[in-house]
């Protein structure tokens, strides 16, 4: 079906653990699929609950979905939910969800809708989407508005953990992590979008990403034009492309010394970074657990990467985040947002003077042309997010070719208020569907 970007559909299955192949419907175990049915850190959500961590702010509601994971999740609170897989031409297998109508609204099975496509930030998931719940989290928003929502997960996170031949826990062969967001924009988001497209027999869809879900988008949109023929509009939640007056004083501090970072955990024996909870876990019981004086500093870091807004901070939501963050990524991924900070260009990933040549013709990467993104690019940006600072968002809107920036109106929200803050229905969900409704046919 896709034999001109040599991507393959594995399989597809809604999540009464049924697949579906064609017009045959085939009885198949969930389990078989790499799901069952608990978050990436249940585990560790129950290890705090048992020793009280969270005190009295913890209900037996927000326990629950701290520990299912997302096709769970959303079939919790009554919505429809399939999973979808697809392999990509570099092996990869690639996990999506699928809530194809709404609940309470535009709820018939069957009606064509038009398609919108969500994709996450780095060391996140799908389950960004849906952990605030119905009536505040995006994905149910925009099934209720009579939306076909396909949720992506990045190669390496919590859902896409596969391939045909490489093993991601290896401790001897790192193949599996050989990538950056290069590989995930130019790969893996064409892959999912072409499925979700043929699957929904769409010509076109929604995109909207946050963070690293807007960093891909622009490589694909820049290395693969073709895309703008299959996306009606762009909705970037706080916009990374060019990183160069970044406030974040952790990255700055690494970003020098990135690739050095790299070489180091490569001969540990490691080439993904935060996959598993044991040093998190370390951390947060001994510095962050009731009595300890470091208590205040863990809030504190949180805002430190992405910005202080504890007006918009809905702490009660804390072990559901917990249950599902971080999810995951390759360390080199972490070192192409470094040699973005260090270079103030947004390039393809430097792989050294001698491998670049092999690869790119030139001894250094190229820059992405982000001329060739013609299609309604919304840039959606705040005073106080580190991470997209204003200048890095207005040179990404003077190179876009088609590309208009959005003010979220409010003076504190931060990087992360895009995807979790308590009024960001009001201050910003509403907008975009007011813009997504006025740019379709």
């Amino acid at each position: 079906m896709f034999d001109d970007d040599h991507d393959h559909i594995i399989c597809n299955f809604n999540l009464n653990h049924k697949k579906y192949a064609g017009n045959n419907i085939i009885n198949e175990n969930a389990d078989d699929f790499g799901f069952g049915g608990r978050s990436p850190h249940a585990d560790y959500v129950e290890q705090l609950v048992r020793a009280n961590k969270f005190g009295s702010r913890l209900s037996n509601n927000i326990y629950e979905d701290a520990r299912l994971d997302v096709p769970d999740l959303i079939r919790k609170y009554g919505y429809p939910v399939e999973s979808h897989n697809v392999r990509t031409s570099d092996g990869y297998i690639l996990q999506m969800f699928r809530i194809p109508h709404g609940r309470d609204q535009n709820n018939v099975p069957g009606v064509k809708k038009p398609v919108v496509f969500l994709m996450h930030g780095l060391l996140a998931s799908s389950a960004d989407w849906v952990l605030m719940g119905p009536g505040s989290a995006f994905g149910y928003l925009l099934a209720e508005e009579g939306y076909d929502v396909w949720m992506g997960n990045a190669r390496g996170s919590t859902y896409s953990r596969r391939h045909i031949r490489l093993n991601p826990d290896s401790k001897i062969n790192k193949s599996f992590w050989h990538f950056s967001w290069d590989e995930i924009g130019n790969i893996d988001l064409p892959a999912m979008i072409n499925y979700a497209l043929a699957h929904t027999r769409q010509k076109k869809l929604h995109y909207i990403g946050h963070s690293q879900g807007t960093t891909v988008f622009f490589v694909m949109g820049s290395l693969r034009p073709e895309f703008n023929n299959k996306i009606i509009s762009m909705h970037a939640f706080g916009p990374v492309a060019y990183m160069a007056h970044n406030k974040s004083p952790l990255l700055n501090a690494i970003s020098p010394h990135a690739e050095s970072i790299e070489r180091i955990l490569s001969r540990i024996g490691t080439g993904e970074f935060l996959g598993d909870t044991s040093l998190s876990t370390w951390f947060g019981d001994t510095f962050c657990k009731d009595g300890a004086i470091t208590q205040p500093l863990c809030k504190n870091m949180i805002f430190l990467i992405t910005g202080r807004n504890e007006e918009q901070f809905n702490a009660t939501m804390l072990p559901v985040i917990m249950g599902h963050y971080p999810a995951g990524a390759a360390v080199r991924q972490l070192v192409h947002y470094g040699q973005g900070i260090v270079d103030k260009e947004f390039c393809r990933y430097d792989h050294g003077w001698m491998k670049n040549i092999l690869r790119y013709g030139t001894t250094r990467p190229p820059r992405y042309n982000l001329g060739n993104i013609k299609i309604p690019t919304f840039l959606h940006y705040t005073y106080n997010d580190p991470l997209s600072q204003v200048e890095d968002v207005t040179r990404l809107h003077r190179e876009l070719g088609a590309g208009v920036k959005k003010l979220v109106p409010h003076p504190l929200f931060n990087h992360i208020d895009f995807m979790w803050a308590i009024d960001a229905r009001e201050l910003l969900y509403d907008r975009v569907l007011q813009l997504m409704r006025s740019v379709e046919d």
